[in-house]
């Protein structure tokens, strides 16, 4: 072996545990939303009963256990026992569960009981005989393997327990809280649609204000001369510690005497207080970084303050900008503690929605993944638009040259 091969597959050898890493990280963060994504578009029979990775299983119930326990009585056809006819409907629609059937064990027929002890199925085969009757004797319909009702349901906010919208609407029709016109459900101020728009409400003002004006005040960091910058600019700094927390109190005394409270103006301004110190923190450092000699050569062609933030900053700080819009927009997405208190159920965001989605006893949780799924979309689909901005704009000010 050369010694360029030996170097080469050396090299190889010390890449392995780095990749091994970065693959094992990947799977962390992929899997879980794998399995979200998953169980979001499954009925809520198979997400209750079967795991997300069974869903490549076939759904089909298995006639074995009943050719084993039931076929010599009851015959394949399952209605070789006129009084007990298991291909009826009606008669397997009265076993609700398997502890219904299994008393049925007990009973004597023609002087000897059901089934001895001896011979009687396990719980697993007890479940799949009565899988197979139901469907079989029509009692219940296959479900399929994939649906979209989770989201309808979520959209338009239907929490009954069992059952999908579509199936109330062609069963029951319509109601005093549900027309079955989606898009009249969907726009009611409880559905999760609604709350989806009153979440863009919030977060796209609340990403640009605080981006505007930090881009104004990073621009006058960087590049005029002014008395107790540098004291002020650290004092920004220092604003980025202070907790949330500690100002909602005062902010909701003050919002209660103005008349915000309820408003998105409210919300809007909170945020872009509260986005402000970081924004122009990375902005102040990007901009700082640009080169001296562009910004000079504009002055001397004549071109004042706001021309030269306009035609030159702006366009060159896009990653900058770029990166400040993911973190800003991600944040006020995903904030429940500021939309509660200073929104509530009168404009409830997304967030606020998914509170409201599971009950104390855990119930509707398959409707959770898919409001959760909405929820991460979005921020992930702005994190894709400027993805290739982020890296540049989260190292800017750290490098020099």
């Amino acid at each position: 072996m050369n010694r360029v091969l030996r170097e080469r597959l050396i090299s190889i050898i010390n890449r392995i545990p780095l990749h091994v890493a970065v693959i094992g990280l990947c799977l962390i963060w992929i899997l879980p939303t794998l399995g979200l994504l998953i169980t979001s578009f499954r009925p809520q029979q198979a997400v209750n009963e079967t795991g997300w990775w069974e869903v490549v299983k076939s759904q089909e119930p298995t006639s074995t256990a009943y050719q084993t326990y039931c076929t010599d009585c009851h015959g394949a056809n399952l209605s070789a026992v006129p009084s007990i006819d298991l291909g009826a409907s009606d008669v397997v629609s009265g076993f609700t569960n398997t502890r219904r059937l299994a008393v049925t064990f007990n009973r004597e027929y023609n002087g000897a009981v059901h089934i001895p002890e001896d011979q009687r199925p396990d719980d697993e085969s007890l479940r799949e005989i009565l899988d197979y009757l139901r469907i079989e004797s029509g009692a219940i319909k296959m479900p399929p393997r994939f649906t979209v009702n989770n989201y309808k349901d979520v959209m338009v906010g239907y929490d009954a327990r069992g059952g999908t919208y579509d199936q109330a609407c062609e069963e029951e029709g319509p109601t005093p809280t549900r027309s079955c016109d989606f898009w009249e459900d969907a726009t009611r101020s409880d559905a999760i649609f609604k709350g989806v728009l009153n979440s863009f409400a919030v977060s796209i003002p609340s990403t640009i204000l605080p981006i505007l004006l930090a881009g104004f005040a990073a621009y006058a960091f960087a590049w005029l001369d002014f008395r107790g910058r540098k004291v002020m600019f650290a004092l920004l700094v220092g604003l980025q510690i202070v907790p949330l927390q500690m100002t909602l109190v005062p902010v909701f005394r003050l919002y209660a005497d103005l008349g915000l409270n309820g408003s998105f103006l409210g919300v809007w301004l909170f945020h872009t207080g509260f986005g402000l110190p970081y924004a122009i923190y990375l902005m102040r450092n990007f901009i700082a970084g640009l080169p001296r000699e562009i910004v000079e050569s504009a002055y001397l062609d004549g071109a004042g303050h706001w021309r030269v933030f306009r035609v030159i900053i702006m366009p060159l700080a896009l990653p900058a900008i770029a990166a400040l819009s993911i973190f800003q927009f991600m944040w006020v997405w995903n904030d429940l503690l500021v939309a509660l208190i200073f929104l509530g159920n009168k404009a409830p965001v997304l967030t606020y929605q998914l509170s409201q989605l599971m009950d104390s006893l855990g119930g509707g949780w398959h409707r959770m993944t898919a409001a959760a799924f909405i929820s991460m979309a979005i921020p992930l689909a702005v994190f894709l638009l400027f993805q290739r901005y982020f890296v540049r704009g989260l190292l800017s000010g750290s490098v020099k040259g």
